[in-house]
């Protein structure tokens, strides 16, 4: 695993852990909301940009993509 991928694999736990406090859910429950509909996917291709943000842009990111899947 490169070094990228670990700071990737990272950012989606912080938004899996603040997106599931957020909503009152369990982190494993959240983290397969996350794959079901590509959000994992999603903040990994836009990591770029994302990790330069506060973390709750991320999970206003994820919430975003959730809403747009009627979620």
């Amino acid at each position: 695993m490169t070094d990228i991928q670990h700071s990737e694999n990272l950012l989606v736990v912080i938004a899996v852990e603040e997106y599931s406090r957020r909503q009152g859910i369990v982190a494993h429950e959240t983290l397969k909301l996350f794959l079901k509909f590509g959000v994992t996917e999603a903040i990994r291709n836009c990591y770029e940009t994302l990790h330069t943000q506060d973390i709750y842009e991320c999970v206003s990111f994820a919430e975003d993509i959730l809403k747009r899947k009627n979620i």
